[in-house]
């Protein structure tokens, strides 16, 4: 009979499994969210009395979605690297420099660890839930949220609550530091939110070559550049102390070609930050500003490239539109459409600019240095223009853009670092020649740089080198021609205002003699 009980046990068991099982199907297919939620909060109530294990959850975002958690990341690391031999369900990732994958434990996985004698396990999980407005109580897709959760017993609370979550953690940056692969972002422009994506920023691998010995620089610029960045990069005391956020504002201006966004790509490979790109006219107005900055990680550089054709920013504050009201109200537009707007000005040509993106002075203004620019340290906020004289002075004075460097055209020494780049050349009989023609002539790095390429796998050196001779001298004339033509029409310019003083001259004489009649 014990075997006849046995079966009839397991099948009634099995049969109450199915019915729970199906029982909690309907549940979850027909009853509202919020009472799933009330019916799990119950359940783990009553199993805590009887359950002897802890779990710490670490979610990958906190608040209101606003930063990624540092621990959700420093605990990542940690776990790809000590974990993920045991683990049988992995993801890769391409790791520094792209030469090696790194493996983490993939989405439910299971890693055992232990620590002074505790065993821990990890789980990787998440939750997915609608979210609804008040107003319409229509639902928007449902939210992913990601979270990492250790187990314990509760013997073991102490060791895992006052060392062992403190050695992760300490790990886990450690290894991110190592393993770090530096990124260049970019706001995304069709972003909304709520929005379920993990970041408003898109990204890819930042693999440019640019260093500042490879830059066409005088070699004494070069250094108080570096020595600048480097000295920033360990001042995170020095900041503290003196009450400022650890950031640091360039200003790179100067005509197109002389190499700012080389210079922005020197500057993160000198100091091994991230490079976040923002796209001004794709951001809808401040608020959007403030989650993007909000967004943006420590040990990068915010980069706003040609602020004077994103942005209206004169020195005068004008207005564009009277219907508008606010001195410091600018409409932001895309490019083309500024250039459009400003050939409609001069020539009632016009255009029209279809973007509905607003952004206000003052709130770039504090994007830059205001409360928010606090949250995060180790920092560089860089913009760059060809027409430094168009921009607000309050948006570049000293405090927000610190450093102002000017980048202009090629000189003897910064022809020389092309030369040694491209030609492999560091002394040559023409380079005489060239030294004179380059101090006479207005010409940019990225002219020279296209001269000394070579245009066929016949060219030398020599052959090279008279293509920019060849250059310089056109470049040359062109500029005396030009200069030329100027003085002629300054001197037409004076002599008709040398005609019109004399006329008008004459004039008076003739009103004097006819009033002395």
């Amino acid at each position: 009979m014990a075997p006849a009980t046995m079966a009839e046990m397991w099948t009634t068991m099995g049969s109450t499994l199915a019915s729970f099982m199906f029982i909690w199907a309907i549940v979850r297919q027909y009853c509202p969210y919020e009472i799933q939620r009330f019916l799990e909060k119950c359940s783990h109530r009553v199993m805590g009395y009887f359950y002897p294990y802890i779990k710490i959850s670490f979610h990958e975002f906190t608040g209101d979605r606003l930063k990624r958690s540092e621990a959700y990341s420093a605990i990542e690391a940690y776990l790809s690297s000590n974990t993920s031999k045991s683990a049988k369900r992995l993801k890769a990732e391409m790791g520094k420099e792209s030469t090696s994958l790194v493996l983490s434990m993939d989405e439910y996985e299971r890693v055992t660890d232990e620590f002074k004698g505790a065993k821990v396990w990890w789980v990787l999980s998440k939750t997915v839930s609608p979210m609804r407005t008040v107003m319409s109580m229509s639902y928007y897709p449902e939210q992913e949220k990601r979270f990492y959760k250790v187990s314990f017993h509760k013997r073991y609370r102490d060791i895992i609550t006052d060392s062992y979550l403190e050695h992760v953690i300490r790990e886990g940056k450690e290894i991110r530091v190592k393993n770090r692969q530096r990124k260049l972002y970019t706001n995304s422009p069709g972003y909304k939110w709520p929005s379920y994506k993990q970041t408003m920023w898109s990204h890819i691998v930042f693999e440019h070559p640019a260093t500042f010995e490879s830059m066409a620089l005088e070699p004494e610029k070069k250094k108080e550049i570096i020595d600048d960045l480097l000295t920033f990069s360990q001042s995170k005391d020095f900041y503290a102390r003196i009450g400022k956020a650890w950031k640091r504002g360039f200003l790179l201006y100067g005509p197109p070609g002389t190499g700012k966004s080389t210079m922005i790509a020197a500057m993160a490979n000198l100091l091994n930050y991230d490079v976040y790109d923002l796209e001004l006219t794709a951001v809808k107005d401040n608020t959007e500003l403030r989650k993007l900055l909000i967004e943006t990680t420590s040990k990068s550089i915010i980069v706003i490239e040609d602020i004077d054709c994103s942005l209206d920013l004169t020195g005068q504050r004008k207005k564009k539109d009277e219907k508008v009201s606010g001195e410091d109200e600018i409409k932001l537009g895309s490019k083309e459409a500024n250039k459009d707007q400003e050939g409609n000005n001069n020539n009632n040509n016009g255009g029209n600019s279809n973007s509905s993106s607003k952004v206000t002075l003052s709130g770039l203004l504090n994007f830059i240095d205001g409360l928010w620019s606090a949250c995060g340290g180790e920092r560089l906020v860089v913009f760059t223009t060809n027409y430094v004289e168009k921009l607000d002075p309050a948006l570049i004075r000293r405090g927000r853009m610190d450093k102002h460097i000017e980048l202009s055209y090629c000189s003897f020494e910064g022809f020389k670092v092309l030369a040694k780049n491209y030609l492999k050349l560091e002394n040559h009989q023409l380079f005489d020649k060239i030294q004179s023609l380059i101090s006479e002539t207005k010409i940019t790095p990225a002219d020279v740089a296209e001269n000394l390429m070579p245009k066929s796998p016949t060219d030398d050196p020599k052959r090279c080198l008279c293509y920019l001779i060849q250059a310089l001298e056109e470049a040359k004339e062109e500029e005396e021609i030009a200069a030329t033509e100027e003085a002629k029409k300054r001197a037409q310019e004076d002599l008709k205002e040398s005609e019109a003083i004399k006329e008008e001259e004459a004039q008076a004489q003739l009103k004097g003699s006819k009033h002395i009649e």
